[in-house]
């Protein structure tokens, strides 16, 4: 794994400060595949089968996809979340599996992961950042933190189709 970035400051369950590392990952650890198992779960069961738009573990190996983890700073290493970045075509990316460990949420971890994907995107020269996510109210949280990005309703993009269980956003540098 190689570290990408580590952020001070935000607040673990404990009330203290902590850091947190953002790493690239070869998806080979067991904590990994059980959160996205996890993940995959939430998604089948939250949406219609044809509606899950998840990627199963050799999709997110594929080429075509960078994938990276959040892990506590400490001695514990502990796995916070994961999230992928999906070349669609020059400039243009999707965001995949964005999941926060359900231990970890409140404390900022879903953010911090994509602002770090999106500093990656921009840096590595994506002028757009797109992403499919479900209408259900299990999504409203994820829906607000892209909102608060600075991310936009849109039509489907990709190979994507019109689906009532899907919405559509993206983002342009």
């Amino acid at each position: 794994m190689q570290k990408i970035w580590i952020k001070h400051g935000l607040t673990n369950p404990t009330g203290e400060n902590d850091e947190m590392q953002f790493l690239t990952d070869d998806l080979s650890s067991s904590d990994v595949i059980q959160l996205l198992t996890e993940h995959m779960t939430d998604m089948h069961t939250t949406s219609p089968p044809e509606s899950s738009h998840t990627l199963d573990l050799s999709g997110l190996k594929h080429p075509s996809v960078r994938f990276w983890v959040c892990r506590s700073g400490d001695k514990d290493n502990t796995l916070l979340g994961c999230v992928a970045l999906k070349y669609l075509k020059e400039g243009h990316g999707e965001i995949k599996s964005m999941r926060t460990a359900s231990s970890q949420r409140g404390r900022g971890v879903g953010r911090y992961m994509l602002e770090q994907l999106m500093a990656f995107a921009q840096s590595a020269g994506y002028s757009e950042i797109s992403l499919e996510t479900g209408t259900q109210p299990f999504f409203y949280p994820a829906h607000q933190l892209y909102r608060n990005f600075g991310f936009q309703d849109c039509p489907p993009f990709a190979d994507y189709q019109p689906d009532p269980h899907s919405r559509f956003m993206h983002f342009s540098f």
